[in-house]
């Protein structure tokens, strides 16, 4: 009989066993711990890269964010802290000259507020998978603008730089444009000018011909003409 009870007290805790195992596997992974696909940041196109090549701030933060393009929540704030740093650097660093300008200065302090809130996510203690993957988009597109924005510098200073007809003949605004674009423009106003005066050939005026005036002819009247070849 002990041997009969054994037997059924080790069948019966082998198959509670099991179906824990079972429940063990069955039981849902942590939204916080799922890998979330977001969409890349916009680069630098190919033709600029070599006009941001020295600019190393960027070129830190465009690296650190292909991490960004698959990424857990967890992770996400585990590397939050870093990329605020990064990007407070950018913000603090020396900008190009042609980047020196009020749209793209603004562009990169967006986008260091985006980060200082996902910064800041790192200290909430129940935080939401979503509210999570959500920040980090906006932070990823906020470094997309700044990207946008210097491939439309660099894009009208080469216009600029080719063009060869007035700029107020193809109806640009000058008064709207930003003083970095102004000054290329008046340039090229200037050179124009220049080479306008250069080829225009200023004719001598040719010396005065003194003529000597006319006598007037006085017509004779038919009627003296007549009495006249009467008398002779």
């Amino acid at each position: 009989m002990k041997y009969i009870y054994l037997l059924v007290i080790l069948v019966f805790t082998f198959s509670c066993q099991k179906n824990e195992g079972k429940n063990t596997l069955k039981k849902p992974k942590p939204l916080m711990s799922i890998e979330e696909m977001h969409t890349p940041t916009e680069n630098v196109l190919p033709m600029h890269l070599k006009e941001v090549k020295d600019w190393n701030a960027l070129q830190d933060i465009d690296s650190f964010f292909v991490k960004f393009r698959k990424i857990t929540p967890n992770e996400a704030l585990s590397n939050a802290i870093e990329l605020k740093d990064l990007i407070k650097r950018l913000n603090d660093s020396i900008k190009p000259k042609k980047f020196q300008t009020p749209s793209l200065t603004a562009r990169i302090n967006v986008l260091y507020n985006e980060a200082l809130r996902l910064a800041d996510l790192t200290r909430i203690g129940a935080i939401k998978a979503q509210e999570v993957n959500t920040q980090v988009d906006k932070t990823m597109a906020a470094f997309s603008n700044i990207n946008t924005k210097i491939n439309s510098i660099l894009a009208k200073i080469r216009f600029e730089n080719e063009i060869d007809i007035d700029v107020t003949f193809i109806g640009l605004d000058t008064t709207r444009m930003d003083a970095f674009f102004k000054k290329p423009i008046k340039q090229i106003k200037e050179v124009k000018e220049v080479n306008l005066l250069k080829s225009i050939k200023f004719i001598k005026p040719k010396t005065l011909i003194k003529r000597k005036p006319e006598k007037k002819r006085i017509k004779k009247n038919r009627l003296f003409k007549g009495l006249e070849t009467n008398k002779q």
